[in-house]
């Protein structure tokens, strides 16, 4: 009878390692969210860079201010929405069956995604060449919300591979990294000294 419990957790065990290093199963590897983080903060400075070269070129303070507080709402609205996009992903994950889960989440990083194509847009526009002659070329970003909305896509279905070979309590404490303060948007008024 010992042989046989023992031939069975043999088994269970080599069954478990190999699910859980399984050839192509996905890492869970979510730093994807510092660099959005990151790309999103470097937006900032660069938009009141040009504000403020055509403020001097102008010698009217006044578009600097008030191109600060324009930025300042387009940037609250996308703060907000990363909030919310960072704990929904992560709701998707915890509350649904895989396959809700992954329609959940292309839902949510839909939503994400057109929300930074609008705050893209409005800053593309803002710092273009176009009225302002003596203020050199276009401000150049390296924020683009197609691919950085792929690559959150990727990293959060991964981790939903990932969270189901966890227990409960592993898999709350995994998500929860995603709503950590090191994800969290700097305010506008620190980044717009």
């Amino acid at each position: 009878m010992k042989r046989y419990n023992l031939l069975i957790v043999l088994l269970l065990l080599i069954f478990n390692v190999t699910t859980a290093q399984k050839k192509g199963s996905p890492a869970a590897d979510l730093s994807i969210l510092k660099d959005t983080k990151s790309k999103i903060e470097a937006t900032v400075p660069l938009v009141i860079q040009h504000l403020q070269t055509i403020s001097t070129k102008e010698g009217d303070n006044n578009i600097v201010n008030n191109g600060k507080i324009a930025v300042g709402r387009e940037y609250g609205i996308l703060e907000s929405e990363w909030f919310l996009y960072r704990n929904n992903m992560k709701n998707c994950i915890l509350n649904n069956s895989s396959k809700k889960a992954k329609k959940c989440m292309e839902y949510h990083n839909n939503m994400f995604r057109g929300t930074m194509i609008n705050y893209n847009n409005y800053i593309t526009n803002l710092t273009r060449k176009n009225g302002y002659l003596g203020v050199e070329g276009d401000t150049k970003f390296d924020f683009k919300p197609a691919d950085i909305a792929t690559k959150l896509s990727e990293a959060y279905f991964n981790a939903n591979d990932a969270a189901g070979r966890m227990k409960a309590d592993q898999k709350r404490d995994f998500l929860g990294q995603t709503m950590s303060d090191d994800n969290k948007l700097t305010p506008y008024a620190q980044l717009a000294q």
